[in-house]
C-alpha cells in the first residue's frame, strides 16, 4: 500500500510580463488543455492523495471555479498567500507560500511551480523515492536546457556530493544563456526548477525561518524567502538530507507571452512521439 502524499502547486503570482493574465490558463495542451491542467494530467498517475493550490488573491477564485473541491475524484484544497500591502510591495517570496498552506499539508508532499511541465517521470521518481526513504529529494536539470534563448531568468544551481546528495543550492539571478561564463556557470550545471519532495518536519523547519526572515525584514517592502535558498541553508546546517535525482525528461515553463506557443508545439511534440 503506498503512502499518502500531496502535491502542492504554487500558483499565487500574477505576471506583469504575461501581460497581467494567469500563466496557469494558458492553452498549451490539446483540445486547449490548460497549463496547470496538463501538468495535473502528467502527476496524477503517481497516485497523489490530495491536491494544494496556493493562491493569492487574483488566482483564488478563477482556481476555485475552475477546480472546485475535486479534480478526477481527487480531493483539492486552497491556501491563501496574503500580505500587508501598508507594508509590502509584493508577497514574501516561495517559503511564505509554502506556509500558507501549513494547515492544508497533513503528509509528505512534492511542492513545484503551476507554471511549469514536469512530466510524468519526473513526479514519478519523486513519488517513488518516498516509498523507498523518508528523506528529502529533488531533481536536476541541465542548465543550458532551461534557460530561454533571448530572455534573463533567475535559476538554483545545486552541488552535489558522491553520493547524489545535496550540498548547496546557489540561487543566480538575471542568467543569460549567451553570458554563462561571465558569471561563472557552465552550460552543464545540475540546475533547480522549484520541485522539491519534503516532509512535515522540513516544513516546521521552513516555517521557523519564516518567521525570523520576516522579523529581520520587517521594514523592507521587496525583500523575498526563497525555497531553494532555505532548503540549501538547513542542508548546510545538517538539518536535513536531500538526494538528488536526474531526470529523463525534459522541463517547459511560461513565462513570457511568446512561451505560450512555443510550450503548445513542445506538447504537441511529446504527444506525437508518445502516441
Amino acid at each position: 500500500m503506498h503512502k499518502e502524499i500531496s502535491l502542492v502547486y504554487m500558483v499565487a503570482g500574477m505576471s506583469s510580463r504575461f501581460w497581467g493574465k494567469i500563466k496557469q490558463f494558458a492553452k498549451v495542451g490539446p483540445n486547449t488543455t490548460t497549463l496547470i491542467e496538463y501538468s495535473l494530467y502528467q502527476a496524477l498517475p503517481a497516485w497523489f492523495s490530495k491536491i494544494i493550490f496556493i493562491v493569492g488573491k487574483m488566482t483564488e477564485q478563477p482556481f476555485r471555479e475552475m477546480f472546485g473541491d475535486s479534480y478526477q475524484w481527487i480531493p483539492v484544497e486552497y491556501a491563501l498567500q496574503t500580505f500587508d500591502e501598508s507594508l509590502r510591495d509584493r508577497p514574501w517570496g516561495t517559503v511564505d507560500a509554502l506556509c500558507s498552506a501549513k494547515d492544508s499539508i497533513d503528509w509528505p508532499f512534492v511542492v513545484c511551480n503551476g507554471d511549469d511541465v514536469y512530466w510524468s517521470t519526473s513526479f514519478k521518481l519523486l513519488f517513488d523515492h518516498l516509498q523507498q526513504a523518508e528523506e528529502s529529494a529533488s531533481l536536476w536539470y541541465i542548465l543550458e536546457k532551461v534557460i530561454p534563448e533571448a530572455w534573463s531568468t533567475n535559476r538554483g544551481i545545486f552541488t552535489i556530493d558522491e553520493e547524489n546528495y545535496v550540498q548547496d543550492i546557489k540561487e543566480h539571478l538575471w542568467i543569460e544563456k549567451k553570458a554563462l561564463s561571465e558569471i561563472w556557470l557552465h552550460k552543464d550545471d545540475l540546475c533547480s526548477m522549484n520541485i522539491f519532495w519534503l516532509t512535515l518536519p522540513v516544513l516546521e523547519l521552513l516555517h521557523a525561518i519564516l518567521l525570523k526572515f520576516k522579523t529581520e525584514h520587517i521594514w523592507d517592502r521587496k525583500i523575498e524567502c526563497y525555497l531553494p535558498v532555505e532548503i540549501a541553508n538547513i542542508i548546510q546546517e545538517e538539518w536535513v538530507k536531500m538526494k538528488l535525482y536526474s531526470t529523463p525528461d525534459t522541463w517547459f515553463g511560461v513565462t513570457n507571452p511568446e512561451d505560450e506557443k512555443i510550450v503548445q508545439q513542445q506538447i504537441q511534440a511529446y504527444e506525437d512521439a508518445h502516441r
